[in-house]
């Protein structure tokens, strides 16, 4: 499958403990107690990928993946608290609680012409469908994508093996495919999307050869099926990093293939206005991770394809006589629709986004009780989130983002004065006159 081993060294440069910043200190509690288990045991267990990369940076790793000459079964029989899972490569999921460490088996070289129950690669495009073919610490370097996340932390000796150069590349900020990038996109086409996703993440430079193949291969994306892409997608958007890993997308051309309407949109950008627009949703996401908030998908889908649902309202308004809101409701299924063919976006998500979208226009009413109601609708502070990144596109005005702002501070005697509510007395109860000869 991967031609590399002719050129690069089989053997690794071991760094030694005292010659690298990996602490066990900072190595989770759970992870060594899986390294040490696997060690006892009589199996190679090594820290790999990149929780190693991200310590040697001074990072605090989010996951910690361990890679080991253990069969998937037999990590279970050691294991109680165990899982198998994956049919593209099998691999088991260790549970702490809400910590989950997972231990994937070496895996092994095969050439691409061979095909078995265990591997198996699309003849079309080259990319690997099933991949349970098992092997050494040696074959498994080679089956990495990048070369910083290639590194290898031996639980024995707590040395860091080596066999591509990874350490370098970490400490010159560089990220460099392992082996033919071409080959090595054609063989898994997310490895694209990983690439703008480490360079946002880490802040690193991507090698020439690494970015060279991506414009013409970009198209391989669509291939992918959309449920892996909406893992892709969380990755990207909702980890802290979002606004740099749009401008890498755009930039290698491959956002056109994630979201196809909304490339369109953004390529017919007077003054940059719309780029502005989905770039200040990126930037707040950003701030709310930072912080510590939370994010949603369906807000960055809705910031994502308003601009595609408004142009397309829009037409409809104008060629089938529809209503504005009538308009946003076929727009937004339409829309829902076409995006679910590249990234599946689940119904908990789509359904209120659309609802988002569609409450857009109630905004521009400031006067009696259901404009009033919108404010305790169950999405208001989503859909008042976008009326006020709208602003960048003119749609709203300043005054009616300021009058929004304001009137979710008032008191509620406040808020039906500013809708211009009143509340009417209750007519005077009229007690019957008796008329004669009554008792």
């Amino acid at each position: 499958m991967i031609d590399t081993q002719k050129s690069l060294p089989a053997a690794p440069q071991i760094i030694p403990r005292p010659e690298h910043s990996i602490s066990r200190a900072n190595i989770s509690r759970n992870a060594l107690k899986v390294l040490y288990r696997l060690k006892d045991g009589g199996y190679q267990a090594f820290l790999v990928g990149g929780s190693v990369r991200d310590l040697l940076l001074g990072r605090h790793p989010k996951d910690f993946d361990i890679a080991t000459d253990a069969r998937p079964e037999e990590v279970r029989a050691l294991f109680n608290n165990s899982r198998l899972i994956g049919r593209r490569f099998r691999l088991a999921h260790v549970r702490f609680g809400r910590e989950v460490i997972e231990v994937a088996t070496f895996r092994g070289g095969q050439d691409q012409q061979q095909a078995s129950e265990h591997h198996q690669v699309a003849k079309t495009t080259g990319r690997v469908l099933r991949d349970n073919v098992y092997g050494t610490l040696e074959e498994d370097v080679w089956r990495r994508d990048f070369t910083a996340n290639a590194l290898y932390y031996n639980i024995a000796d707590f040395s860091i093996y080596d066999f591509t150069g990874g350490m370098d590349d970490v400490r010159g900020r560089r990220l460099r495919l392992i082996g033919a990038p071409e080959q090595r996109y054609r063989e898994d086409p997310v490895r694209m999307l990983r690439a703008a996703r480490f360079a946002a993440k880490l802040g690193f430079d991507i090698d020439p050869d690494t970015t060279a193949p991506i414009p013409g291969l970009a198209n391989l994306i669509d291939g992918v099926p959309p449920a892996r892409l909406f893992d892709e997608f969380g990755k990207l958007f909702q980890a802290g990093f979002a606004l740099e890993s749009f401008r890498y997308l755009s930039r290698l051309g491959l956002l056109e293939h994630l979201f196809p309407s909304t490339a369109a949109w953004l390529a017919d950008d007077r003054g940059e206005t719309r780029r502005g627009f989905v770039e200040s949703a990126l930037q707040n996401t950003d701030q709310r991770v930072a912080v510590g908030k939370p994010v949603t998908p369906m807000f960055l889908f809705g910031v994502f394809l308003w601009g595609p649902v408004s142009e397309r309202a829009d037409a409809l308004v104008a060629s089938d006589g529809l209503t504005e809101v009538q308009a946003l409701v076929a727009a937004a299924s339409q829309l829902v629709a076409e995006q679910n063919q590249r990234i599946t976006l689940p119904k908990r998500f789509s359904y209120p986004m659309r609802e988002v979208l569609q409450i857009q226009p109630r905004f521009e009413r400031r006067r009696g009780s259901r404009a009033q109601n919108l404010l305790s609708h169950r999405h208001f502070r989503a859909a008042y989130d976008l009326m006020m990144l709208r602003v960048v596109l003119g749609e709203v005005d300043d005054d009616t983002a300021a009058w929004w702002t304001k009137v979710q501070t008032l008191t509620a005697a406040e808020q039906r004065r500013e809708f211009g509510i009143h509340r009417r007395r209750k007519p005077r109860r009229r007690v019957p006159t008796p008329s004669i000869g009554s008792p």
